[in-house]
């Protein structure tokens, strides 16, 4: 009995506290934004300059490539390590996953070439599978 009643208490305060949290202005409008006719004080904030300023260069020495071309032409499908698939470009990487597919029937991967491609685009993120070849890196070949 005294714990139901120390959990009507608890309620009843919490309802309590909710209640005083709330705003009693009820001239916001459905946004939340106030009307424009209230008398709260306003606050503004300094307008942004819109003056631009000089421009910076970026060094001589820095590379004017943000990424290396891809390699459009596919190694030798199932030996291509993923140091390699890392380096295709999307086609030629379903390329490499279909050949690696048709090399390896039956495995768990054999008819779902989108989860292959997935598969091993996630574990040739890893740095220590670079000279594996994608094949292991999968699991549809055996070490």
């Amino acid at each position: 009995m005294k714990r139901l009643s120390i959990v009507a208490l608890a309620a009843g305060a919490m309802a309590l506290v909710l209640a005083g949290c709330g705003s009693s202005d009820k001239s916001a409008d459905a946004s939340g934004l106030k009307q424009a006719g209230t008398t709260t004080a306003r606050t503004t904030s300094p307008a942004a300059s819109t003056s631009v300023g000089p421009l910076v260069q970026p060094p001589a020495d820095a590379p004017t490539s943000a990424t290396a071309a891809k390699k459009t032409t596919a190694p030798a499908g199932a030996q291509t390590t993923c140091g390699d698939f890392r380096d295709l470009s999307e086609d030629t990487e379903k390329q490499v996953i279909d050949q690696i597919l048709a090399a390896h029937p039956g495995s768990f991967l054999d008819g779902s070439p989108n989860v292959a491609l997935g598969t091993a685009k996630l574990a040739c993120l890893a740095s220590t599978y670079a000279n594996t070849p994608v094949a292991v890196a999968i699991r549809v070949a055996p070490k």
